[in-house]
């Protein structure tokens, strides 16, 4: 089979749901089922802290029992059931208990679609990961343009309908062929070997995570107050869907071109320049608070979020074997995805009560670090590739 389709389509599919999950599903529950604000705030908050237990936790330990497939194939279906369950949920107390149960399923889908990936590409089976995960990208920006056109003419009723055929069209897909070194189950004996401490050992692996969870945490005002910016800076109301969309233009023509283009580039050296990027993208966003500027900079999505997620993908497939990938994207998403954009979350809406633009520049609390120790890490790369070498030539 064409594994490199098969990635591809899993992306996609899986995206099209985060297209509508990420943006709108809060303003549904707002709109459909009655709750306050304050209430959807908190119903979300502590779907992330459940969604980082699942994925540090319970992701981790299922993949040393079962295979890649049967775990997507698990987190689909407990997804579809738990979207299903949303229909007679009214109360606040019943939307927690659900949403709760949706964040144990449905973000585990995340690392553990990078995580298969991550084996074929180890495997041979894929040999461009960033062509693949592109469709993921285009796939969350086709589900936003149809999702905005449904919603407008049915109510915003129809986001929990469109929610619910993605999430069936996900676990059909999964019921298919699959690549066959993802449906084997682990080896007895090399489960055996030790915890999440043990990655640990791996060279630099701590170092690599610390600088990823601080670039993947500067985002945190943008995902959460990016839309209200534009309003507070006058963008034309029916453009504020496709200025927030620019940014997932730019990561679908980075992953398009990264592994034709930055093949050569060292972890270390994406690590930094997505940090620079980073820095100038919120240092311009504060500087200059007009339309046209947070248009350019939203094009540095590709270098803040792409090129880190891409070079930390790049890292794991180069010093990481295939049973330790699931506890390193465990790790990933719970720190860098969920814990850490949730504290800073806070942080940030702190800056922006006082100044909306104070929300942005407070980020660089985070990406100005992470650059630095990018460049920490770019010569521990180096140091080590020398010693190689000499080793190589004495021997």
């Amino acid at each position: 089979m064409n594994t490199q389709r098969w990635m591809s389509k899993q992306f996609f599919s899986f995206f099209m749901t985060w297209g509508i999950f990420l943006p709108y599903w809060t303003g549904w529950m707002i709109h459909t089922k009655g709750i306050t604000v304050s209430q959807a705030s908190l119903i979300m908050s502590l779907g992330l802290v459940a969604r980082g237990l699942s994925t540090l936790i319970a992701f981790p330990y299922l993949s040393e029992k079962f295979s890649s497939k049967t775990i997507l194939n698990g987190s689909a279906i407990g997804t579809l059931i738990s979207i299903i369950c949303y229909i007679p949920a009214s109360s606040f107390s019943s939307l927690l208990i659900v949403t709760l149960f949706l964040h144990i399923f449905y973000p585990t889908l995340m690392p553990a679609l990078d995580s298969a990936a991550g084996v074929l590409v180890q495997n041979k089976q894929l040999r461009h990961y960033g062509r693949s995960r592109q469709w993921g990208s285009i796939g969350f920006v086709v589900s936003g343009i149809i999702l905005t056109l449904f919603s407008g003419r049915f109510g915003d009723e129809v986001i929990l309908w469109a929610m619910l055929l993605g999430a069936l069209v996900f676990t059909c897909l999964g019921q298919m062929n699959t690549p066959a070194v993802l449906s084997q189950r682990p080896q007895a004996d090399l489960t055996k070997t030790g915890g999440m401490l043990q990655l640990f050992k791996i060279p630099h692996f701590g170092l690599v995570l610390i600088i990823v969870i601080l670039l993947q945490a500067a985002h945190a005002s943008y995902y959460n107050y990016g839309y209200l910016f534009l309003q507070e800076i006058h963008a034309p109301k029916y453009l504020i869907g496709v200025i927030i969309n620019i940014a997932v233009l730019a990561e679908i023509i980075f992953f398009a071109i990264a592994d034709r283009r930055f093949q050569n580039f060292s972890v270390g050296s994406l690590l930094a320049l997505a940090a620079l990027g980073s820095s100038i993208r919120w240092i311009l966003l504060f500087a200059f608070p007009n339309v046209t500027v947070f248009c350019i900079a939203q094009t540095l999505h590709a270098c803040s979020f792409a090129m880190g997620h891409y070079a930390f993908m790049k890292y794991l497939i180069k010093n990481i074997s295939p049973r330790q990938i699931p506890k390193a994207q465990g790790m990933y998403s719970a720190l860098a995805l969920s814990w850490s954009t949730a504290v800073f979350t806070i942080f940030g809406g702190y800056l922006y009560e006082i100044e909306p633009r104070y929300a942005f520049i407070g980020m660089i609390i985070c990406s100005i670090p992470s650059m630095l120790l990018a460049f920490i890490y770019q010569k521990l790369e180096l140091r080590r590739k020398d010693l190689f070498s000499n080793d190589g030539i004495k021997a």
